[in-house]
């Protein structure tokens, strides 16, 4: 009999034998998720009910806020306030934030720091610094938010801080420029003798969540830069990077630039600290300050190749790295040889009271990757390698900074500042991913018009070439970032009653709006789907005042579920403020226009989320 063959299935048939041929898995052993054969895709992709592995935290810049990304999707997960108003939030409009930030509608956010224990990220608290405005925050990470705000006296502009010390004894703040000491007014043609550049020595009270100067530190009127502190053999130890040196006053592209080297200034915190309780320093407008060419010690000055940027501390605590921006080279210097240069007196000569050390006797290496040019920022994985982004040729070298072997090198796109990796600047760095915070993003992106976004490069780093996996488009400005694993961090999702918080209300029978003189105070609760200020009133969603009055409102979440957000905004009055699962937040106005304004919720909370609203009623002045 004649056999009769389909033409569909046998080419069906065809299909499957060729595609087993060409794409099946033979091996019988579990099937590997390395990064060698996964897809750049795959390797990026985290699917729905997945995390990402790492928290990104990147400075914001001159938004005044903190980015927060998950790696290695390099999804955009939350935007916190720190020095800005936020009117998503209602941050800077509620009672507490408000008078946090004083009057100040932006600031620069530079260089956040995790506190550490242990010389390892701990994933309780996050500090970052204002440039513009000389202010330090502290941020609770258990409910990421802002905790406290510090305005820093004497200072020019905190740029490197914070930094913090292995076990957040301190977080130091040096300052990018030199200003007359108390911010007096002075002629630049009197500024090598009165501007300084002061370092403040600021504490943390993780109890009371409080930030406090213990003392500062007058140095010579220079430019401070980045620091860091030590680590093990170092951990009493910091670092700082200086330009200006010349103390130029004016075209400093140029005029700060004339000297072959500048300075590292290497200090003993732990000595710093016993001059304080000796009561070696001076009182200066209420702060206690070291004033180093009288109080001899503690304070030394390592040449480096000019107009330095930053300065990096090996995981273990052996080595500092540092780099002249127009450089080719990074020059890597032993804290051990330092230590015994001090020991022996072992200074080439003195500048403005403070030792020089001989730049031979701490020098261990100079490395120069050929072709590479503006080396600024080093961060290191966990196999001993150290990467350093290279401004001017757009790349990142991978290089061993016990050796100096230069093991690999990747472009990027374009033009690096500083770069991250996974616990990269702690004791116990990770490895796993690396990424370029990059300036400079040209046509990589949708065109937007002139104003481009900045870009970030994701890299895969746990084998001996560095992945590129994605690039991401980023708000300016990412000045620094840094990368925790998530196991690290622990968050609360709902904030707990406190029977002792006089302004809280947890129960509709408690509601109530009290009136003392010209002062009216509200304690009421947001709830799905309708606010509640009077439970006793005929309108329980109404306030009613006079025209004049000061309006305090004290309103709870009384939603005790997780991501169930309210917003209480008040149309035509400015006023817009969130409160979360179980919160109480405050907020005082002065109800200077009469007539009749629409309240409502603003975030999305329920199927009737609309229908969340009342009246605020003003009665005008006979």
């Amino acid at each position: 009999m004649k056999k009769i063959i389909f033409p569909g299935v046998a080419g069906l048939v065809s299909g499957v034998l060729a595609a087993t041929v060409f794409f099946a898995d033979f091996n019988t052993t579990t099937p590997t998720t390395s990064a060698s054969v996964k897809s750049k895709a795959e390797q990026v992709y985290v699917p729905h009910g997945e995390l990402d592995d790492y928290y990104l935290f990147n400075s914001g810049g001159h938004s005044g806020q903190l980015f927060i990304y998950g790696v290695p999707s390099m999804r955009h997960i939350r935007t916190v306030p720190v020095f800005t108003p936020d009117p998503a939030t209602g941050y800077g409009f509620d009672d507490y934030t408000r008078e946090m930030l004083g009057d100040y509608t932006w600031g620069d956010l530079h260089h956040p720091a995790f506190s550490e224990t242990d010389g390892d990220y701990d994933g309780k608290f996050l500090f970052a610094t204002d440039v513009a405005n000389n202010r330090v925050a502290a941020l609770d990470l258990a409910d990421f938010h802002t905790v406290d705000m510090l305005k820093v006296p004497n200072s020019g502009g905190p740029h490197c801080a914070a930094f913090v010390t292995e076990n957040t004894e301190y977080l130091f703040l040096p300052t990018r420029f030199a200003v007359p000491m108390g911010n007096e007014f002075a002629s630049l043609d009197e500024y090598s003798e009165t501007y300084r550049g002061v370092m403040s020595a600021v504490t943390f009270d993780e109890e009371e969540q409080k930030l406090d100067i213990a003392y500062q530190v007058s140095l010579p009127p220079w430019s401070y830069d980045k620091a860091r502190a030590g680590k093990g053999l170092s951990g009493k130890w910091a670092v700082i990077t200086t330009y200006n040196t010349e103390e130029a006053t004016t075209n400093l592209e140029i005029n700060a630039s004339q000297a072959d080297r500048d300075y590292i200034v290497l200090f003993n915190w732990e000595e710093l600290e016993q001059k304080i309780e000796n009561g070696e320093y001076e009182e200066f407008d209420g702060q206690k300050m070291i004033y180093p060419e009288k109080h001899k010690g503690g304070i030394y000055l390592v040449p480096v190749a000019k107009s330095p940027h930053g300065v990096d501390v090996s995981p273990d605590g052996k080595y500092f790295v540092a780099s002249g921006k127009l450089a080719p080279a990074m020059t890597v210097f032993s804290f051990e040889k330092a230590f015994e240069a001090i020991a022996n007196e072992d200074f080439s000569s003195e500048r403005n009271g403070i030792p020089v050390l001989n730049y031979e006797s701490v020098m261990e290496r100079e490395v120069d990757p050929p072709g590479a040019l503006g080396p600024l920022h080093t961060q290191f994985d966990d196999k001993g390698y150290a990467y350093t982004t290279m401004f001017i040729s757009s790349e990142v070298v991978k290089w061993d900074y016990e050796t100096g072997e230069v093991v690999d090198r990747h472009d990027v796109y374009y033009s690096p500042g500083h770069l991250v990796t996974a616990h990269g600047d702690t004791a116990k760095p990770r490895g796993d991913y690396l990424v370029s915070l990059n300036k400079i993003a040209k046509d990589n992106y949708l065109s937007v018009g002139p104003s481009h976004p900045e870009s970030m490069d994701l890299f895969n780093i746990n084998g001996e070439k560095m992945v590129h996996l994605s690039s991401t488009p980023v708000n300016p400005e990412p000045h620094y970032g840094q990368m925790i694993h998530r196991d690290v961090i622990n968050t609360f999702h709902v904030y707990q009653q406190d029977e002792n918080n006089p302004y809280a209300v947890y129960d509709q029978k408690n509601t109530r709006i009290e009136r003392d003189g010209d002062h009216v105070s509200v304690y009421g609760i947001s709830m799905r789907s309708k606010f509640i200020f009077d439970a006793a009133a005929d309108r329980p969603d109404v306030i009613e005042v006079n025209e004049g009055d000061t309006v305090t409102l004290h309103i709870t979440n009384t939603d005790f579920d997780q991501d169930i957000v309210h917003g209480l905004g008040i149309m035509d009055y400015n006023l817009n403020f969130e409160q979360m699962p179980g919160q109480t937040k405050s907020l005082t106005f002065v109800a200077d226009k009469p007539g009749v304004f629409p309240i409502y919720c603003t975030n999305f909370c329920s199927a009737l989320h609309q229908e969340m609203t009342g009246y605020l009623l003003v009665k005008p002045k006979e």
